[in-house]
């Protein structure tokens, strides 16, 4: 089968019931989303599909429609997405652990809310877990990229 993944196509071998997690990991070596529960409970394995934010350990790669966008294929580093910057200018990351599903989450709800309150942040974020507790800063993060996107 093939998969258009950060704008590359590959062509996989696997059974259409793995989770687009374990191909991203084992079969394209794509390590930006994490494994956490494994039950689509706490963001850290969040991908976008065609734009949407989804849980890749509970997605079958053979129920798959449309192209993978990984934390990798957000932007470089020489080109940070803008709440990749922002993220780094409010030092969100402690452990790192969430942090690729948080950006991954935070990014979707910025294509559609480029205004955000600290309240629908909050909501919109709320199933990405961090056990850090940086969720101060992952806010004021939201905020920096949405007024640089709302810039640009």
């Amino acid at each position: 089968m093939k998969l258009k993944v950060n704008g590359t196509e590959h062509q996989i071998d696997v059974e259409p019931e793995m989770p687009l997690l374990w191909v991203l990991r084992d079969e394209l070596g794509i390590t930006g989303p994490k494994y956490g529960c494994g039950i689509a409970q706490c963001g850290a394995c969040t991908v976008h599909v065609d734009g949407q934010a989804v849980r890749s350990c509970q997605l079958p790669v053979g129920a798959l429609a449309g192209e993978v966008t990984t934390i990798e294929g957000l932007g470089s580093p020489e080109a940070l997405h803008a709440i990749q910057a922002a993220w780094i200018e409010h030092q969100v990351a402690q452990c790192g652990y969430c942090q690729s599903g948080q950006i991954m989450a935070a990014a979707a709800f910025l294509d559609v809310n480029d205004a955000p309150t600290d309240a629908e942040i909050d909501r919109a974020l709320s199933a990405n877990l961090c056990r850090c507790g940086t969720y101060p800063r992952i806010r004021a993060a939201v905020k920096t990229a949405a007024a640089k996107l709302a810039e640009a």
